[in-house]
């Protein structure tokens, strides 16, 4: 398994993650044989948020609390892995987002309660909130890194901008930006690409402009989720029919390297120099272990712009 920086930290973490939001409904031991599995694949990295599980009967931290009461993982156990959870995201009487010290406060001190740990290493703020006071996003860093329940912060779903606004309070460094990307739903790539090109759809600025550019230059891990999934939401895209291209370009790859197509999956995100890390949302462990077999699969430039041309992308 190939590992990254965490963001400026001397940290280093693997470049695919098991993330556990799809994990509400599953017993012990399908919660248990999926961490196996990502354990054996060399993935020690598990991402949540408060949110995941909050249409179940447990509501809000109830994938947290599943996580928590499967694997019941000792000590040393705990010091083997990351954490990393999200917050700030709020289904109430309206669906909102909430980024005031009060709510972040409470919700780790949630968080940890339903992981049943002393420590998150990563908190992310889930998604930018339009009502954002930078000060007191940073009151609540400060608290809690001075109390040592979290050890390092970051984003999710952030514009360059909105970091930027962040960072005019925030004193510790935003290590990560977790943020939608696959090869069917690249703009934050391919608008690069075609930049400057009249009549590219890809060619349109959006979200502030060149997101992996800046994160790239500021030593913000970009973590990659939905990265099989269609860009327009209707299902994954391995072997569906709506992409005929991309997956006839997946499975030619993918017997070239001898792996599944999904590890050509994993590998084109994993390819880009920007260090990016894959979060795996599947609940299959097979599908884990064979995503995994992506990890340091180097891909090349022809191929890597190959593929993104079969998602349907222009390079000009």
């Amino acid at each position: 398994m190939k590992t990254v920086p965490l963001g400026t930290t001397e940290t280093r973490v693997p470049n695919v993650i098991a993330g556990m939001m799809r994990i509400a409904d599953k017993t012990d031991e399908q919660i248990r044989a999926l961490y196996t599995a990502a354990r054996e694949a060399g993935i020690d990295f598990f991402d949540h948020a408060d949110l995941y599980g909050f249409n179940h009967p447990g509501g809000y931290h109830h994938c947290e609390r599943r996580f928590a009461e499967a694997l019941n993982l000792g000590g040393a156990e705990r010091e083997q892995i990351t954490l990393q959870t999200k917050t700030g995201i709020v289904d109430g009487e309206t669906w909102h987002y909430d980024s005031s010290y009060e709510h972040i406060m409470s919700s780790v001190e949630q968080s940890l309660r339903a992981l049943r740990t002393d420590y998150l290493d990563v908190l992310l703020l889930h998604r930018p909130d339009a009502l954002v006071e930078p000060e007191e996003v940073a009151r609540a860093f400060d608290a809690l890194e001075a109390a040592g329940t979290v050890r390092a912060f970051g984003a999710s779903n952030h514009t360059p901008r909105q970091i930027e606004l962040l960072k005019s309070a925030v004193r510790q460094p935003l290590v990560a930006n977790q943020v939608q990307l696959s090869l069917t739903h690249s703009t934050i790539v391919a608008q690069g690409i075609a930049s400057n090109m009249a009549g590219q759809d890809d060619a349109l600025v959006r979200d502030g402009g060149g997101l992996v550019d800046y994160c790239r230059a500021h030593g913000i891990t970009l973590q990659a989720y939905s990265t099989i999934q269609s860009g327009d939401g209707s299902g994954v895209f391995l072997g569906s029919p709506d992409h005929p291209e991309l997956n006839a370009e997946l499975d030619r790859l993918a017997a070239r390297y001898g792996v599944p197509p999904i590890a050509i999956a994993t590998a084109w995100i994993t390819r880009h120099p920007a260090g990016m890390q894959v979060v795996l949302g599947t609940t299959t462990p097979q599908r884990v272990t064979d995503a995994a077999a992506g990890s340091d699969l180097r891909l090349t430039r022809a191929e890597w712009y190959g593929l993104i041309q079969a998602a349907g992308h222009h390079v000009p």
